[in-house]
């Protein structure tokens, strides 16, 4: 039974070289009270010297673009394969005129290290999503003659504005073409506003727990409103934390798009295809929500077949310094173990046999 990791991160050298020589949001950078520990600043006021050292970005060290270190970790916690992916802010930052090369870059740096772990390593590419439509095109297609490649991670502001942006659908025709499947992430979150006055004493509690499940959620219910699904009927989309909170708001989605008498008055709450059919037709939810609870939900919301297996490193490592193994890891075996306690089978294709399925991996 192989174990296949569909959701863990790498900063390639390509890019670590690309955010160090950055002077503003997203960059990495040091503070004059903590010298020793680079820290990597992704959204607007994470880099704020009044908040506590701790709230500031993410400690950034070799686990996050030593591959090295992703295999010891991959042969620690008994995982097979892994699928790399770029991790937020990805290239949404870039000028149009130089995302289209950055792309191609990153894309080549990631092939390249799949290649040097042949089997044990995928990976899902990079667009350059800032860049003209044409630029974005043209790297999808070139991506689906990239051996390792699987598909494609992207964040939800799209080419800017959403992805229920018309523009956009060029790019969900192109993935649909060369069968590339998108791994959607989250990244902005929601307005730091709605956390309170005193946000900044919970650490990144609120943003990560709820800020990007939350946004996971309203990005994928702008497409199923905006009919993407309609007009791309085999465009697939792994969604990251189990699909945030979609499993349990399905219905709930479903119920107010019924009753929404603007949209009734503009014909689009008949002849479409309804949210329950899309969760199990076109969307894979990944298995990284750490409790069986979640697991359950995600599973009745798509089906077991469409659940992955995934850790998030370099995320969520053990707080305690002499820990070998990841708390977040066990958790999400302990919630698969949970869930589908008495149907061994089940829990072994989320664990693996779902992802060599889906991505087309070895067997």
């Amino acid at each position: 039974m192989p174990i296949v990791d569909v959701h863990t991160h790498i900063y390639p050298p390509t890019y670590v070289s690309l955010l160090r020589s950055r002077k503003t949001v997203p960059y990495v950078r040091t503070f004059a009270d903590a010298p020793d520990s680079s820290r990597l600043i992704i959204l607007p006021g994470e880099d704020d010297p009044s908040t506590p050292s701790t709230s500031r970005g993410r400690p950034i060290g070799p686990e996050y673009y030593d591959i090295a270190q992703k295999i010891a970790f991959m042969d620690q916690h008994k995982i097979d394969t892994s699928v790399i992916s770029l991790a937020n802010p990805w290239l949404d930052f870039l000028p149009a005129e130089e995302a289209g090369e950055a792309a191609r870059k990153i894309n080549d740096d990631v092939e390249e290290i799949c290649a040097r772990y042949e089997g044990r390593l995928y990976a899902f590419g990079t667009l350059p999503l800032s860049a003209e439509t044409a630029v974005i095109v043209a790297e999808v297609q070139r991506l689906a003659g990239l051996k390792h490649m699987r598909g494609v991670i992207m964040g939800t502001s799209g080419l800017g504005n959403g992805l229920d942006e018309a523009a956009l659908d060029p790019v969900y025709a192109a993935l649909e073409k060369y069968g590339q499947l998108i791994f959607l992430h989250p990244h902005y979150g929601l307005p730091k506003e709605v956390y309170g006055p005193r946000a900044n004493e919970y650490g990144h509690v609120l943003p990560l727990a709820l800020g990007f499940p939350l946004e996971t959620t309203i990005a994928v219910s702008r497409m199923l409103l905006s009919g993407v699904w309609d007009r791309f009927k085999k465009l697939n989309v792994l969604l990251a934390h189990s699909g945030g909170t979609l499993p349990f708001l399905a219905g709930r989605i479903e119920s107010c798009l019924l009753h929404d008498g603007h949209l009734k008055k503009q014909g689009k709450t008949e002849h479409r295809r309804d949210v329950w059919d899309i969760l199990k037709t076109n969307i894979y939810l990944d298995a990284v929500i750490y409790s069986e609870v979640g697991l359950k939900a995600a599973a009745d919301a798509s089906g077991a077949d469409r659940l992955l297996f995934g850790t998030d490193h370099p995320f969520f490592p053990p707080l305690e310094e002499d820990a070998k193994e990841w708390h977040s890891v066990t958790a999400n075996y302990g919630a698969i173990s949970k869930a589908f306690k008495g149907d061994d089978m089940a829990a072994q294709d989320v664990l693996g046999n779902n992802a060599v399925r889906i991505l087309k991996l070895h067997s």
